[in-house]
C-alpha cells in the first residue's frame, strides 16, 4: 500500500459522494462531496473540488469550492483559488490573496469571552472578479470587494 503521508485518503476528480464522512488522519477531495463531515484530522479540499458540507475538523485547507459551516479546532487556510460560502469559526485563520469569502467568521479561542465570540460580518474577496465571469467559468459573487493588501480577518483583542 501506498504512502500518501498526511492524507492517506484521497476522493479522486471523478469521484461525486453524498452523505456523512468521518475520519481520524487526513483526507484529500479532488472530486465531489455533498453531506457533513466530522474529523479529528486533517482534510484538504483541491482546487477544482466542490463540497457542500458542514464540516467538523482539526484542520482545513481549501483551493477548491466549499459551501457550508465550518468549525475548525486548530488552524483553517483559504489559498488564492479558494471560494467559500458560509460561517467559520477557528482557532487560527489565514486567507491568501485571491480567495474568495461569503460569510462570518470567528477566530480565536471560543471559551475566551469578550470580542472573540461575537462574529465579524465579511462579504469581501481579496481580490475582485471581473464582471462576467471568473477564470473558473463561474459568474462573480454579490458584493465581493477586494480586501486591502496585507488585511487580517480575526476577533479584535
Amino acid at each position: 500500500m501506498a504512502d500518501h503521508g498526511e492524507f492517506p485518503t484521497v476522493i479522486g476528480a471523478d469521484a461525486k459522494f453524498k452523505g456523512e464522512m468521518s475520519f481520524e488522519k487526513g483526507v484529500r477531495v479532488e472530486g465531489a462531496f455533498d453531506g457533513q463531515i466530522k474529523s479529528k484530522g486533517s482534510l484538504h479540499i483541491a482546487e477544482g473540488a466542490q463540497v457542500t458540507a458542514n464540516v467538523e475538523a482539526a484542520n482545513v485547507t481549501i483551493e477548491g469550492e466549499c459551501k457550508g459551516n465550518l468549525t475548525v479546532s486548530e488552524k483553517l487556510q483559504l489559498m488564492s483559488t479558494a471560494r467559500m460560502e458560509g460561517d467559520m469559526r477557528t482557532n487560527r485563520l489565514e486567507i491568501a490573496d485571491g480567495a474568495i469569502f461569503i460569510g462570518n467568521v470567528i477566530v480565536g479561542n471560543s471559551t475566551g469571552g469578550g470580542n472573540a465570540s461575537r462574529p465579524s460580518p465579511v462579504q469581501q474577496s481579496a481580490r475582485s472578479l471581473p464582471t462576467d465571469q471568473s477564470k473558473s467559468g463561474q459568474p462573480p459573487m454579490q458584493g465581493a470587494r477586494p480586501l486591502p493588501a496585507g488585511a487580517q480577518v480575526g476577533a479584535a483583542s
